[in-house]
């Protein structure tokens, strides 16, 4: 089995995984251009101390991974956490280690390894109130019967991927879900 400091030394690093991105690339640097960190430098001294390193399960396509993968990246800059990209989607044996609910694979899943390589905490695939927003926005779709569903599908996911570029709180619900994960 492999360890999760092999998985970490296979993973790409922040610039190789932007540098292969086709599907969201311009949506990510968006997000990472924009958000800001809030001022918590006790936090980040906290977090430099204890010589963390980041594997991100993820992938290009995903909405979700665009949007939270920026706050991950301007963390671990603020707070010397390495981090490694790892892609769901052929690293199986990975993912499945991380399951959502037991069964989903859902991404991204960001595992937080130790000097001993040890995970001291994992986090994703969404923060628990952006989560809220969009459960509540799955109830209004129609029946999966319906013929109207998968343009209303479309549709919704569309009005996903622009609020994850554009909902500065959303970044921020990340941000706190994230702390509250490795403060505990």
């Amino acid at each position: 089995m492999t360890t999760l400091n092999e998985w970490f030394e296979k993973g790409l690093t922040t610039e190789q995984y932007i540098d292969q991105m086709s599907t969201n690339k311009e949506n990510m640097a968006s997000v990472l251009n924009k958000f800001n960190l809030p001022e918590d430098q006790a936090f980040f001294d906290e977090l430099s101390k204890r010589n963390l390193k980041a594997i991100a399960i993820t992938e290009d396509w995903c909405a979700d991974a665009m949007m939270n993968n920026p706050v991950l990246i301007k963390l671990a800059e603020k707070s010397n956490i390495k981090v490694r990209f790892i892609q769901r989607d052929s690293n199986l044996e990975l993912m499945d280690q991380y399951l959502t609910n037991g069964t989903a694979r859902s991404i991204p899943i960001f595992v937080f390894v130790n000097d001993l390589g040890e995970e001291v905490g994992k986090w994703g695939p969404r923060a628990e109130k952006v989560q809220a927003f969009v459960g509540d926005a799955f109830t209004n779709l129609p029946a999966k019967e319906d013929p109207t569903f998968k343009e209303e599908q479309q549709l919704l996911i569309k009005k996903l991927t622009d609020a994850y570029k554009e909902r500065e709180d959303f970044w921020l619900f990340v941000y706190e879900d994230l702390k509250k994960t490795l403060q505990s």
